[in-house]
């Protein structure tokens, strides 16, 4: 039996002419933009949609072109022992897996009832755990396995959002997962406590970053800001905290939500922000905080004013786009990405249940974000709108591989199914799997109802981490008329409560049933067990204990005093010592806070927000109370343990590891010390264990370490324990590696001799493009070639030879003007995306990267590099090591192995890709060498040393020698002058980079011979010169 009840509003409101909608509900005037009703519609069955989309990409015996998008690696980079997931971006693009494609894609399928965990004889979901990048001490997830944070705070801080929500499903996946989940919080708590966030006394910290890097606890401020980090950041740490009831988490959470509340401008850039104010309007609910969320909605659908990043609105060739979200620029010119839209939903839509004052905004977006997605996937446009219809329509015959983006404009046609990825060179075409991942989570929240256009809204799908909750739905009416919905309400009887309107709609029904909503209006709906108790605490109303309503009105009441932080700096003091004791306290009602203290013992004074505790004069654990008023007499206590003791034991610190190499042959030996201070000096013991090889003496500060047998990147940590047992540990890797001349050839090489030719014999001649020639490191003219940083650059078509998958290495010498307010690229063939590239980061470090078939690696040289000085650089990989050479000596490298990548780029020199020219270098490059095999560390020292015997092409050494005694010497140089250098000379000394040490004028009248004083010149080979007007005198020698 279908029953029929009837909900309507007891009193009639006028409303003014300039707000529209129900009572209680707060207008999104960016909303208010779009249609009650968009045209034409076609409302996809997305669930449906979603679970097709994950059994077409996770199937690995698909075949055809560009098929299968998935493999599985038989190895990780940080988890060895487990498989991993090789996810195509899009289709066509190599094979190097994502973490904002693959996470999503676990979550998004799961959502909709498909277990990631057993599939297709896979545990995918424990394969993903590689994107955890322990290995290199990052400790946090990336978009890489294997990659760095710092660049970019999207890929640095969403890929552990997902993980967190893969988390929630799979909470008990395995102990791995538990002990990463925690982890992260870890180091998000650290990092918003070195940006300055604190609790003695609280302060916010500064977050106005473009990133963040979590292995050196610094930020990147260079680039576009990324403010909006902030609201992930919060996200994540109010979860840990909801998962682990660790306050620390807590308070971290609340210092990050606070910076973004505070932030004086929309700083909307991709898709952090929504799940920022998701949470803000959670914490609100749930701890009686003040954040404002209106401020925060407006800023998730309004442009924002970092890249005109917002919620688009119109009609594109007579369809309604409104809804989506991209570049909003309202200039003819708009860009949308499925992506940011879906999971501005997945963020937005759960958020009405804290805050329903947006519920009938929300779900008007939503029907229209729902509506024009389909112009994302094959089939809703003409063929002729779409640049991947052929592929789609021969191997995705249910079209749910979508496109990553919608273009108002292309080349005069409107709109157009597009992205990125073919004008980047980075895929085959633009059907973009990292945007169609997250469409399970739209599937999983969007179900139709009988009635078209009336979509009902799931708010507990990605409401991850929620509190005990019942079924609750949004269903907005975009109709003018009441319309009837039918709604499954199950076996089991069920009271229906609207939040909205506060009222039980129904009472004890089952079965299909029926409810009407009043035209441009919404409810949200809870389905709630019949005849529950009814409670309420202050802003909350519980039906049998569970909260139906987070914004009750019923009844009135005072929001309580709520207690944020009760901390000290250190809660272990000696005895007879005194401490600040800190207590940060708010009244949301803005009213006067009344502190009352009390301690188990010592004394307390004062008797304000900051207290001055004096230790007793006996050892033991001593309780701090703290109770906070306010002028309702609302009161809420807190407390802190306080340990006393007789002396305060302070850990070790480990402050160097000094190697005798940085690499060996195996069953080679290598001296590890050690060097290690504790503030008590007390005597420290060590330990020091090996994933291979033996120590000799493992108990030592110093010890001899015996390589295994076996080739390969071996870990060695050392321990220091203190006499109180607390310690300090380091972690570092050491290469073992035989290191063999193999034949090979040069490919191409580049002088630059006031061109750009090749004078390898292979006619592989460059382009330039702007450059200018000038001088090189040695002083020669016209002998090295200086880019501006502009779209200077030079080009070098692509040839079979330049694509060698075997090996490579290239090497150069360059000269950076400027660094650090991006990542510049030295050389580039196809880059990251298809390739290999020579870059130097925003870090000012040098960064190799080689695309193989196994997958993308990065490999950073350690030593920041100066402005305005040379380097000689050299990168190799012989398809098992990747290896950096900095000035001859190897300083970095990582195991990769796999074949590289072809790609039919060009090189390019001082420039990412053909047509991008945001990351062009600045500076000069000089001796372009390229080789099809990789370099063993003695050859990459005689390239380097040879290279800088150039200095001597400018003078007649073997016509004019200068007398040098005693060469080799550690202490004093004795020159003697020829008798014919003649009236004017100079004196000068170079090291072989060219940077001058010495020099100074020689006057006519000289003595024959003259000491020097060396003992501060560092160990080296040096260049010594007199030089007249017709002659030079030349020698070198060597500082010991």
């Amino acid at each position: 039996m279908i029953r029929i009840f009837f909900w309507l509003f007891m009193v009639l409101i006028i409303i003014p002419s300039d707000t529209k909608g129900q009572s209680g509900q707060l207008n999104i005037p960016r909303v208010d933009l779009m249609p009650n009703q968009p045209a034409p519609y076609n409302m996809l069955h997305w669930s449906r949609v979603a679970q097709q989309y994950d059994s077409f990409v996770y199937d690995v015996q698909k075949q055809g072109q560009y098929l299968p998008l998935v493999s599985v690696g038989m190895s990780g980079i940080n988890y060895p022992s487990n498989k991993t997931i090789r996810l195509h971006s899009y289709v066509g693009s190599p094979d190097g897996s994502e973490a904002i494609n693959v996470l999503p894609s676990l979550v998004g399928a799961s959502l909709n009832g498909i277990n990631k965990s057993s599939q297709f004889g896979q545990d995918w979901v424990t394969m993903s755990q590689d994107f955890f990048n322990k290995a290199n001490g990052e400790n946090i997830y990336l978009n890489n396995a294997g990659a760095n944070s710092g660049s970019d705070w999207w890929y640095d801080v969403m890929p552990n959002l997902f993980f967190y929500q893969l988390f929630d499903l799979y909470p008990d996946i395995n102990e791995e997962a538990k002990g990463q989940f925690k982890i992260i919080a870890d180091r998000f708590i650290s990092s918003v406590k070195t940006m300055g966030g604190s609790d003695t006394p609280w302060k916010v910290p500064n977050m106005n970053y473009r990133a963040w890097s979590f292995k050196n606890m610094q930020g990147n401020a260079l680039g576009v800001k990324e403010p909006e980090a902030s609201g992930a950041y919060a996200w994540i740490l109010y979860h840990a905290y909801k998962a682990s009831g660790d306050k620390a988490y807590l308070e971290g959470a609340e210092w990050a939500i606070e910076f973004l509340n505070n932030y004086p401008t929309n700083p909307s850039y991709e898709l952090q922000l929504p799940y920022g104010t998701a949470v803000a309007a959670k914490m609100n609910a749930e701890l009686g905080t003040t954040y404002n969320i209106p401020k925060m909605v407006n800023w998730s659908f309004d442009k924002g004013a970092l890249r005109n990043w917002g919620t688009i609105v119109g009609t594109w060739g007579g369809l309604h786009v409104s809804g989506l979200v991209g570049e909003a620029n309202d200039g003819g010119d708009d860009y949308a990405f499925q992506l940011n839209g879906v999971q501005q939903a997945a963020a937005l839509v759960p958020m009405v249940r804290y805050d329903k004052r947006f519920s009938k905004a929300i779900g008007k977006w939503v029907l229209n974000l729902a509506n024009a997605t389909r112009l994302f996937y094959p089939g809703y446009l003409p063929a002729s709108l779409q640049d991947a219809s052929d592929w789609s329509a021969l191997y995705d015959p249910n079209q749910v591989i979508g496109y990553e983006a919608l273009r108002q404009k292309l080349n005069g046609l409107s709109p157009v199914s597009t992205g990125d990825a073919l004008k980047g060179g980075w895929a085959g075409t633009n059907l973009s799997l990292y945007s169609s991942s997250s469409i399970g989570y739209l599937g999983a929240i969007v179900e139709t109802t009988n009635v078209e256009k009336i979509l009902k809204l799931d708010l507990l799908k990605t409401d991850f981490f929620h509190d005990t909750a019942y079924p609750t739905y949004l269903l907005y009416n975009p109709y003018s008329t009441v319309q009837t919905v039918l709604l499954d309400i199950g076996p089991a009887a069920k009271d229906l409560y609207d939040a909205l309107t506060e009222t039980f709609v129904a009472k004890n029904v089952t079965g299909r049933t029926s409810v009407l909503i009043p035209g441009d209006q919404a409810l949200q709906l809870v389905l709630a067990p019949s005849n529950a108790l009814v409670r309420y605490d202050h802003n909350l109303m519980l039906l049998d204990d569970v909260v139906v309503d987070y914004r009750q009105t019923n009844q009135t009441y005072t929001k309580p005093v709520r207690i944020k932080a009760l901390a000290a700096s250190t809660l272990i003091v000696q005895v007879n010592d005194s401490i600040d004791i800190y207590i940060t306290a708010e009244d949301p009602d803005g009213g006067i806070i009344l502190y009352a203290w009390n301690a188990s013992g010592g004394f307390i004074k004062g008797s304000t927000d900051r207290v001055r505790w004096l230790s007793p004069a006996v050892e033991g654990k001593y309780i701090i109370k703290a109770t906070v008023k306010d002028d309702h007499g609302n009161q809420v206590s807190d407390s802190i343990e306080m340990m006393v003791v007789n002396r305060i034991n302070l850990a070790p610190q480990i402050m160097d590891i000094q190697k005798s190499a940085l690499y060996t042959a195996r069953q080679g030996v290598i001296l590890f010390t050690c060097v290690a201070t504790d503030p008590n000096l007390d005597t420290l013991r060590y330990s020091w264990t090996s994933t291979g090889g033996v120590f000799n003496n493992p108990g030592n500060a110093s010890v001899q370490w015996t390589a295994p047998d076996l080739e390969g990147i071996y870990t060695i940590t050392v321990k220091t324990t203190d006499q109180g047992n607390l310690s300090d540990q380091i972690t570092f890797s050491v290469l073992v590696k035989d290191f063999k001349e193999v034949g090979g050839n040069l490919i191409a090489y580049y002088p630059f001799n006031n061109s750009a030719m090749d004078v390898s014999g292979h006619q592989l001649h460059g382009e330039a493009s702007g450059t200018v020639f000038v001088p090189d490191r040695t002083g020669k003219a016209l002998a090295a070639c200086y880019f501006n940083g502009g779209s200077q650059h030079i080009i070098v078509q692509n040839n079979v030879l330049l694509n060698n998958q075997n090996a490579i290495s290239a090497s150069c010498w360059f000269n950076a003007v400027k660094l650090g307010d991006k990542e510049s690229f030295l050389l580039s063939h196809g880059s990251w995306q298809n390739r290999w590239k020579l870059s130097l980061t925003t870090d000012k470090r040098l960064r190799w990267t080689i695309n193989t078939l196994n997958g993308i690696t990065d490999l950073d040289a350690p030593e920041i590099l100066a402005t305005d000085k040379f380097y000689q650089v050299t990168a190799c990989y012989d398809g098992q090591t990747m290896t950096l050479y900095l000035n001859g000596s190897l300083v970095a490298y990582k195991s990769l192995t796999g074949s590289i990548r072809t790609t039919t780029l060009p090189l390019l020199m001082g420039q990412m890709l053909p047509d991008v020219v945001e990351y062009n270098f600045k500076g000069v490059i000089d001796e372009v060498k390229l080789f099809d095999y990789a370099l063993t560390p003695a050859a990459a020292l005689t390239l380097y040393t040879e290279s800088t015997t150039a200095l001597k092409s400018r003078f007649p050494l073997s016509e004019f020698t200068l007398k040098l005694s005693p060469n080799p010497t550690s202490t004093f140089l004795t020159i003697q002058y020829p008798a014919d250098l003649g009236t004017t000379a100079h004196l000068f000394i170079t090291n072989m980079t060219g940077q001058s040490v010495f020099e100074k004028h020689l006057p006519f009248s000289r003595i024959a011979y003259e000491r020097f004083d060396i003992h501060d010149y560092p160990a080296g080979i040096y260049i010594i010169g007199c030089q007249s007007e017709q002659k030079i005198y030349l020698a070198k020698f060597i500082k010991l």
